[in-house]
């Protein structure tokens, strides 16, 4: 049975796992250690570590990241705006603020993630998945009649965002990950304009 990260102590361990996973595969590629390695490198016992995570796989790839519940409540209530557009924006930035990148951990995940096509192949899925989450969301709060594939679109706009301010927070080392997606976001909007 997998242990959720409910629990402080829980989510310390699923993030040492993930970290370490990350950290293993960028030296040493998807195919260079075992989970008895991972284990090791965690400090816990393999059993432990299978509490936590069902494979190597989702040891790279970390517990998914949900965003805060009544961050969406207000989103799908409307707010804090009444815009979609400007709603999508802070809702982003919320969850951006709420996690705090680290500069170095990002560095590191995107060369794993390009390191093994199987891992970027797994991080797809998960996207996808996340995708059809998310245009649920919006279309709880634009209603049935917004159609699916509008919501999608901005999903996937609000994802080409986030990567090109990931690239310039990486390539430049100077404010935040937020200040980043905050530039991108605004030259997007002024773009369209």
């Amino acid at each position: 049975m997998i242990e959720s990260a409910t629990t402080p102590r829980a989510a310390r361990t699923a993030h040492a796992i993930h970290h370490s996973a990350l950290a293993l595969t960028d030296e040493h590629g998807f195919d260079g250690w075992t989970m008895e390695q991972l284990a090791e490198a965690v400090g816990v016992s393999r059993r432990t570590l299978f509490n936590h995570v069902a494979s190597k796989m989702a040891a790279i790839l970390g517990p998914e990241k949900q965003p805060d519940p009544d961050h969406i409540a207000t989103f799908v209530a409307g707010g804090p705006t009444g815009q979609l557009v400007a709603d999508l924006r802070a809702l982003a930035l919320t969850m951006l603020e709420d996690r705090p990148a680290d500069r170095a951990e990002l560095a590191r995940v995107r060369r794993v993630l390009r390191s093994d096509p199987r891992v970027m192949h797994a991080a797809h899925a998960r996207f996808e998945e996340g995708t059809a989450r998310f245009a649920e969301v919006i279309r709880q709060r634009e209603g049935a009649a917004f159609p699916m594939a509008r919501a999608q679109l901005a999903v996937r706009v609000m994802v080409v965002v986030f990567e090109m301010a990931l690239d310039d927070y990486l390539d430049h080392p100077h404010g935040s990950l937020a200040d980043a997606f905050t530039r991108t976001f605004d030259a997007l909007v002024d773009l369209l304009r």
